[in-house]
């Protein structure tokens, strides 16, 4: 799992059957200090998610399409949280 920001919507007018009515939004990798970290990435919403919003994705196919109710569908990362506040004391 990772923690991103949400950064942008994506509209696709021709998508797979299994994202039918799926919202997909682009998002960004953080690091612990809220800076980017890597690419951006494409992501299925599982959860209502919004532009600016702070959320957890979950990576990996399958673990991302479980985690959407949508089994067998060819999901690379998926949002199944928004963060309200992380606590962080520093130490790893």
């Amino acid at each position: 799992m990772q923690i991103a920001r949400v950064i942008g919507t994506v509209v696709a007018t021709q998508k797979h059957r299994k994202f039918e009515g799926a919202k997909l939004l682009l998002v960004q990798p953080l690091n612990m200090d809220d800076t980017p970290r890597g690419t951006a990435l494409l992501a299925v919403d599982g959860v209502g998610a919004g532009v600016h919003e702070k959320v957890l994705v979950v990576l990996e196919g399958r673990a991302a399409g479980e985690a959407l109710g949508k089994k067998a569908a060819p999901v690379d990362a998926a949002i199944i949280g928004i963060i309200d506040e992380v606590d962080f004391d520093g130490s790893l």
